[in-house]
């Protein structure tokens, strides 16, 4: 893992186990709401309650208390986006990525994103996605601190109902 900024060090980074579903929800439900994210139920249960079948997290905790977790798993949803040649790669996809919000703009969302990288290429894959807001300011800085960068942007006015409507994609390649 990259250094850790000042700072970052005080916060203890786990991968999640199924007994940290529900804190996670709740985190989820508390500091992932606004009017960028699209946090639909019952999709949203239903992909944590994957957490330890097929869905992992990485999660950070300050003195015990979650303060922030992302969701990440195998995937062929994006094979459109992959490089010539590896179209029909298997790749990471990052599910649900969530900061507490009094702890919020210090690269704790990026630093989980590079634990979820990284344990996306220990399974070997080389490719890891994510969909975000097109305006999203604070999920677009946290990625490119992390190293994606976008690849398309569509119209999306279903899971993207304010501002432009549309979703952005963004990958990191590990190669």
């Amino acid at each position: 893992m990259p250094p850790v900024r000042a700072g970052l060090e005080r916060y203890a980074v786990s991968v999640a186990a199924r007994a940290d579903i529900a804190a996670i929800h709740a985190l989820i439900r508390e500091h992932g709401p606004n009017p960028w994210n699209y946090l639909a139920e019952p999709a949203l249960s239903q992909h944590l309650r994957a957490i330890g079948d097929g869905v992992d997290a990485v999660l950070a905790r300050l003195d015990g208390a979650l303060v922030a977790a992302i969701t990440y798993a195998d995937s062929d949803d994006f094979a459109c986006y992959q490089s010539a040649g590896r179209e029909r790669a298997r790749h990471g996809c990052i599910g649900e990525a969530v900061v507490h919000r009094d702890h919020r703009g210090a690269g704790l969302g990026a630093r989980l994103l590079r634990e979820a990288m990284a344990q996306l290429r220990a399974r070997g894959l080389r490719e890891c996605y994510a969909e975000r807001h097109e305006e999203n300011a604070g999920s677009a800085g946290m990625m490119r601190k992390a190293g994606f960068v976008v690849v398309d942007t569509f119209h999306d006015p279903v899971r993207r109902n304010v501002g432009s409507c549309r979703t952005a994609v963004c990958v990191h390649r590990s190669d």
